[in-house]
């Protein structure tokens, strides 16, 4: 069962801790990426932010306004390097994702009563506004793990020749 507030309070509060990820972090950290198939923390909130605009909220109303057709086309890989993420600086990265998530949460407060079961065909599945909502709650789970996992593995290299293991298992 959906409950709406619910998932607004989830998603204000992990907005939250996405914003805490990146303090006190230098633009080297920022950028810094384990190998080249990683993204780096820049990249992780600029994701977030053209997810935030172009996916997953156009997707939900798409699906809640019974838009007829598919919804726009996107590209959340090829954006890193097309849009050069990277190259970015990451305090306006983090207002524009904030400033995003913030109309994200207005218009998901202004919903009255949506259909959680109206759903869409894709080329890829069948999604229900539901499913939709859901799945937006938990991109923000995985992209805070992967920040995590992007400082825990910075702290690592950084204090070379110390170790950290003292620390537990990762």
């Amino acid at each position: 069962m959906i409950n709406l507030a619910t998932s607004i309070t989830l998603m204000s509060q992990q907005a939250e801790l996405i914003r805490q990820m990146t303090l006190g972090i230098s633009a080297e950290q920022a950028r810094w990426k384990p190998d080249a198939e990683s993204w780096s923390i820049l990249e992780v909130v600029n994701h977030l932010y053209d997810e935030e605009r172009e996916d997953f909220r156009t997707r939900l109303k798409h699906i809640l306004d019974r838009t007829e057709g598919q919804p726009p086309e996107i590209d959340p890989q090829g954006w890193v390097t097309a849009r050069q993420y990277n190259q970015r600086e990451l305090q306006a990265s983090m207002l524009n994702f904030w400033q995003e998530r913030s109309a994200s949460l207005t218009w998901l407060r202004s919903l009255s009563n949506p259909d959680w079961d109206v759903a869409i065909d894709t080329p890829f599945r069948h999604i229900r506004a539901g499913d939709m909502l859901e799945s937006w709650v938990a991109h923000d789970l995985l992209h805070l793990r992967q920040m995590v996992e992007l400082r825990y593995t910075y702290l690592r290299q950084d204090v070379a020749p110390y170790e950290i293991g003292y620390a537990g298992d990762w």
